[in-house]
């Protein structure tokens, strides 16, 4: 973002592509002629923000966004123009049967050149770095333009880049709390998403409607957004016909026959329309697709349509969704319902499923077909993803409204009523024995508000923890796990870690004592066995990585501090408050499934743990540490957490996180193991604490 390291990547690379006006310091002044590429605006733009030239940052800057957005559109219209004046001719049989198919393209290839090229210039202009590409899909200039705009003092447009940026970056914090000061201090409630999707706004807005059972409302949503999708879903597939990259390739060397090449471009081409459907679905920032997405439009205007009488679109929108799953029972009771209910007034077979629909569906399956024919024929690795699957995981937001009750036993329902949620991998258990007798119960997740939450204390003693200390002041280094960054989480403090080979390897070389070291093993795989056995896992729960973590408040830096030591966040997950979504994909550590903190001491300010609901504002339950205690709780969504700011001393304690499946085994871990195991050997022993559990109580 803006307040950390400079996220260039290929921006370094673009000095000679600088719009001189930006070179010399003076803003982007000049347009006119062909339009500049926005890869060499947006280096301006970050050029002159590290500069201190805010006003040149902001001109820059949204001539960048304008430039790529203007881009798009003029390759868009030249395409459908030219697809348009340049059909492609089908070949003839014989000897230069091919040659009319050709002539064609060569002809589409020339109309394109002659329009783009008066407004884009040469086509190398505007072949971005890969990493700009990504920044520009992450909204990343949109966190510049805020502090730019901050910097001018024009409050508006900075809360609008702010929530533009943060509604694909859910889980910036400081960004959310940039917002919350804006609609403090500037009275701006209603902040605008300048890249919003308009087919996804539609659609957020008809459900939102029809949840409150505004069915009106919702069926003109719920259209426009079907409208939009297929006209987005046009521009999808024009888009893909851009240049393509050659993975296995160097574009210069390419030496493959005809046929090979055109197979090979065409192919990227072909996987990248086939995959507008997930594009469409998406949410900005986001890596998985709103499960089921289009279908679900149909599924809601089916409903919709027979709770305002007009059951002749009722029946239409329920054969199009049954066009993506004509096996759903409860959609095709709903079809035979409104059958029945026209039945005297006009013949239902009349009632066709709509033309966009049958379009579209026809269309996907020969792409998958033909994906699938390159796949065992030309040797591609091609894999057919689920891209309608019924149960996706934003079902429960979209409940049936329980005036559904009064309807007839008979009568419709939204498919979605029936549908069972996706049950766990693993049955949810807790309350099993915790192992120790010194281990003191504390609260249970009921008395902790949530679920899957232990809160323990006594795991280990006062002098375990003193001597633990000792050994974090040997060990540790400044950021830690964190890639060196001292301050990952908040400028206002320090943060060091040290993992548990560290600690072992710097016993076994004498730099702190060897017995120390041993303790943390020894007292992480305590943590371990109460972990498994409270929760009462029929499996072995494996460790996914261990941190010895502290945290010190900087002095000088506490006044007027309104961030957190940690953001809310969950464990497996990423949190999208926004949303109330969290979502299990990358680079959120999808496979861990239970976590703990196990605290040091309590001589600091601040620094408390806290549990929220998912909308990261909402606290459920505040902990505050202090030697021996430890909140154990599963990694997902159910459980978002974070810490409150650390305002004075060093907080410190074992952070740990667990896996139920071996394939993530922590890799430090079992090298940890082989140490143990090869001190042991040497007879150097274990450590003093007994981790021997004892019968179960």
């Amino acid at each position: 973002t803006a307040t950390g390291s400079r996220p260039w990547g290929a921006l370094l690379l673009l000095p000679l592509l600088l719009p001189a006006a930006c070179r010399a310091g003076g803003g982007c002044a000049g347009e006119g002629g062909p339009l500049e590429p926005f890869d060499a605006l947006y280096a301006s733009g970050v050029e002159a923000y590290y500069g201190g030239d805010f006003a040149g940052a902001a001109r820059c800057l949204e001539r960048a966004l304008r430039s790529r957005r203007e881009l798009r559109a003029a390759r868009l219209r030249c395409r459908r123009s030219c697809r348009g004046q340049v059909r492609l001719a089908a070949p003839d049989p014989g000897a230069g049967g091919d040659l009319p198919f050709f002539g064609s393209v060569l002809r589409r290839a020339g109309c394109l050149r002659r329009c783009e090229e008066p407004r884009l210039g040469a086509a190398s202009r505007h072949r971005a770095a890969e990493e700009v590409g990504a920044d520009f899909q992450r909204r990343v200039p949109y966190s510049y333009l805020q502090r730019a705009y901050i910097q001018l003092n024009k409050l508006e447009e900075a809360a609008n880049a702010a929530h533009t940026f943060f509604m694909a970056n859910p889980e910036h914090m400081e960004i959310q709390q940039d917002i919350e000061n804006y609609k403090t201090t500037a009275g701006k409630v209603d902040l605008i998403d300048r890249e919003a999707r308009q087919h996804m706004e539609d659609y957020s807005a008809g459900v939102r409607h029809y949840d409150k059972e505004e069915y009106e409302l919702a069926i003109d949503f719920l259209e426009r957004a079907l409208k939009g999708y297929y006209s987005e879903d046009e521009d999808c597939q024009l888009m893909c016909e851009g240049p393509q990259r050659f993975e296995e390739h160097e574009y210069l060397e390419y030496k493959a026959g005809l046929y090979e090449a055109i197979a090979d471009h065409y192919m990227q081409v072909l996987a990248c329309k086939h995959d507008c459907v997930r594009e469409l679905a998406t949410r900005s920032g986001r890596i998985s697709p709103i499960e089921n997405f289009l279908p679900l439009h149909y599924d809601y205007l089916q409903f919709a349509y027979y709770r305002v009488g007009d059951y002749v679109k009722a029946l239409e929108c329920a054969k199009s969704y049954l066009l993506f799953h004509p096996d759903d029972e409860d959609v095709l009771e709903n079809a035979g319902y409104y059958e029945g209910l026209l039945e005297g007034t006009m013949d239902p077979d009349t009632v066709k499923p709509r033309k966009e629909a049958k379009t579209l569906l026809r269309r996907h399956k020969l792409e998958s077909h033909l994906l699938q024919v390159a796949a065992a024929g030309l040797g591609y690795t091609y894999t057919e993803p689920n891209y309608w699957n019924r149960y996706g995981a934003r079902q429960d937001e979209h409940s049936v409204p329980s005036s559904i009750s009064s309807e007839p036993e008979d009568g419709p329902r939204l498919s979605l009523a029936k549908k069972p949620m996706p049950k766990p991998d693993r049955e949810l258990k807790e309350g099993g024995p915790l192992l120790y007798s010194d281990v003191k119960f504390v609260y249970n997740s009921q008395q902790l508000n949530g679920t899957q939450r232990v809160l323990l204390d006594n795991v280990i003693s006062e002098e375990q923890c003193r001597e633990l200390h000792r050994v974090a002041n040997g060990i540790m280094l400044a950021g830690d796990g964190y890639r060196g960054k001292t301050s990952p989480h908040t400028p206002n403090e320090r943060f060091e870690g040290a993992t548990v080979l560290k600690a072992l390897k710097y016993g076994y070389e004498g730099r702190v004592p060897l017995k120390s070291a041993r303790l943390f093993y020894d007292i992480s795989e305590k943590a371990r066995r109460i972990v498994e056995s409270y929760f009462m896992l029929n499996s072995t729960l494996y460790f996914s990585y261990t941190h010895l973590v502290c945290r010190t408040a900087l002095s000088g830096q506490q006044e007027r501090r309104n961030d957190l030591s940690h953001p809310i966040h969950a464990d497996n997950c990423l949190l999208d408050p926004e949303a109330n979504e969290c979502w299990k994909e990358p680079p959120a550590y999808t496979f861990r499934d239970y976590s703990a903190l196990l605290y040091m001491n309590a001589d600091f300010e601040g620094g408390e743990f806290i549990f929220t609901e998912m909308d990261a504002k909402t606290v459920t339950a505040s902990i505050k540490p202090k030697c021996g205690r430890m909140i154990s709780f599963s990694s997902g969504g159910e459980n978002p957490h974070g810490v409150k700011a650390v305002t004075k001393g060093q907080r410190c304690a074992v952070a740990l996180w667990f896996t139920l499946d071996p394939l993530y085994r922590e890799l430090e871990r079992i090298q940890a193991d082989e140490v143990i195991a090869m001190l042991d050997q040497e007879h150097l022993g274990p450590s003093e604490m007994n981790i021997n559990p004892k019968d179960e109580l």
